[in-house]
């Protein structure tokens, strides 16, 4: 079955009495295909931009944190390791500041695909989350998955572990909801970018975005839909299934309502957008018939010109 209709942690919960090896291996199966895409996509933006390194405020104030796997042995602090059992690192606080945490929406409406020939929202979202990863190390940056309990780290062994994270959960876990982004401990003048649809009541992106935005957080918005969500190309009587316990809505006549349906998804997206806009963050719109590496491209250059959230004011 291949990795864009299954769910990734489908194998571990097949793989659960096979001997210790066999799991192993089960676990990793369908990392691979989804971190080279991803990696493949990184690259060939990386031939186009450059990296977001720049000079920042507090440049010759230091700040320590625990090392980390990626982190480079050059980086520790064995004088301040020396005082204590943990090893150290010591970095700029402006370096501290220019984290970036990345967050996918990974709920079960995200597993949907309107045709065979394309990928579901989730493994685009992922796929487009690994690739700015692998962007943003390639650069020196530190990037960190929202939700996990780790720091930002540098180098591939960051991006990596944010693969096998993708790999082990799955649309149950609480980093794996549409809401999970808003409660990132997120370092004030850090960034945050969310992948998802932003279909969740428009309230809860508002109340989301004025936490950010209050909080100091920056950060970009990346709307991803099926194009059969985008124009609702049915016609005939057709029964809608909720991906998330809602009840199945039947219609008679789909070509009747579809002019009324799009008018209140351009509603919904322009409401976002005006949040966005408000909190000083980006807006992208990404659908999943097009090429991710547009997508990337457009929010990398975006990312490297991202402004300064704006200060809280009436929502």
């Amino acid at each position: 079955m291949p990795l864009a209709s299954r769910p990734l942690g489908a194998t571990l919960e097949r793989a659960a009495s096979r001997p210790r090896l066999d799991r192993a291996e089960a676990m990793a199966a369908p990392l691979p295909p989804l971190l080279v895409a991803a990696e493949r996509i990184a690259a060939s933006v990386a031939l186009g931009t450059h990296g977001r390194r720049r000079p920042g405020p507090g440049e010759d104030f230091w700040q320590f944190r625990r090392y980390q796997p990626g982190d480079a042995p050059s980086a520790i602090d064995w004088r301040r390791s020396a005082r204590a059992d943990p090893v150290f690192v010591r970095e700029r606080e402006w370096e501290a500041a220019q984290a970036v945490w990345i967050a996918c929406d990974r709920s079960a409406s995200m597993a949907y695909a309107s045709g065979r020939a394309l990928p579901w929202k989730s493994t685009r979202a992922m796929e487009l989350a690994l690739a700015l990863a692998s962007l943003l190390v390639r650069g020196g940056e530190r990037i960190a998955l929202a939700g996990q309990d780790t720091l930002p780290a540098q180098g591939r062994a960051a991006v990596v572990r944010m693969a096998l994270a993708f790999g082990r959960d799955g649309p149950e876990r609480p980093d794996a909801r549409p809401g999970a982004a808003w409660e990132a401990p997120v370092s004030r003048h850090g960034r945050l970018v969310v992948f998802g649809d932003f279909l969740d009541p428009i309230e809860d992106v508002r109340a989301g975005l004025r936490r950010m935005a209050s909080a100091g957080v920056g950060g970009h918005l990346v709307q991803i839909l099926d194009p059969a969500e985008e124009t609702l190309p049915f016609d005939g009587r057709v029964r809608f299934d909720g991906l998330e316990g809602e009840p199945p809505v039947l219609v008679d006549r789909v070509e009747a309502v579809q002019v009324r349906y799009r008018r209140r998804l351009a509603a919904h997206r322009e409401a976002v957008a005006a949040l966005a806009r408000r909190a000083g963050w980006g807006f992208l719109v990404h659908h999943t018939d097009q090429p991710p590496r547009l997508a990337l491209l457009a929010l990398y250059r975006a990312l490297s010109e991202t402004p300064p959230p704006r200060a809280p004011g009436p929502w």
